[in-house]
């Protein structure tokens, strides 16, 4: 399948998708330190094996389908307030709750900068506003399709942890450049599945990275906040 986008779109997807937005995003590491520590990812192949698990089983699975819904509902204020509502209660451990939250005010405050007009869409959703749907209402507002919005959010989650595990494994910076690239056709596969996922289907069984997270308060050390 080709990927076609205009240039403004591409600019602002680029923007979206910065590490360089200004959100936090790289204070986390959603259980992935917990599994270094334990020795189970311990280089660029078994990261790339746990990646493609969390795309087909995890909890980002969640986001991007309910990105996809805040895109689709940005003039109904009560399915804003339903599904970040929904978000929030689908979080397996506190910390991914936390992470979530956090990087959605930030996101939220940065938004309400640029466009002091969303102020009220934000505010239909309640507080605290998770990061999916922040990032849906920001992508709707620049006029972004469901399937550019949930590539960006993809590209960002993926290069965010391999960020993360370049720092932990450790891999050298050419392993996780190599491994991102690796990824492209599932990311590809997965956008295109995630915006498409019934209500019915919005489920994880991620069962692993979920008890990595709940582990993570108790390692000697911790580099990351989650």
């Amino acid at each position: 399948m080709a990927i076609t986008i205009d240039e403004q779109a591409l600019l602002k997807l680029l923007q979206l998708s910065s590490p360089a937005l200004p959100v936090g995003a790289f204070s986390y590491s959603e259980g992935l330190e917990t599994l270094v520590m334990q020795r189970h990812l311990t280089d660029g192949e078994a990261l790339h094996s746990w990646l493609l698990q969390e795309l087909r089983y995890g909890a980002v699975r969640l986001d991007v389908a309910i990105a996809t819904r805040i895109h689709q509902n940005l003039n109904s204020p009560d399915q804003l307030a339903y599904w970040n509502q929904w978000l929030t209660a689908s979080r397996d451990t506190a910390e991914l709750r936390q992470q979530s939250w956090h990087m959605g005010r930030a996101l939220v405050r940065l938004v309400c900068t640029l466009h002091p007009e969303l102020q009220a869409t934000f505010n239909a959703c309640g507080t605290p506003c998770n990061f999916a749907v922040a990032f849906g209402i920001i992508a709707a507002h620049w006029q972004m399709d469901v399937h550019t919005m949930a590539l960006g959010y993809l590209q960002s989650w993926a290069a965010n942890l391999i960020g993360a595990a370049v720092k932990l494994v450790p891999l050298g910076q050419t392993d996780g450049q190599r491994c991102l690239l690796q990824l492209i056709p599932e990311l590809r596969t997965a956008a295109a599945t995630m915006v498409a996922l019934q209500d019915d289907q919005l489920y994880v069984s991620g069962w692993g990275g979920a008890i990595a997270s709940m582990q993570h308060e108790t390692l000697y050390t911790r580099l990351f906040r989650s």
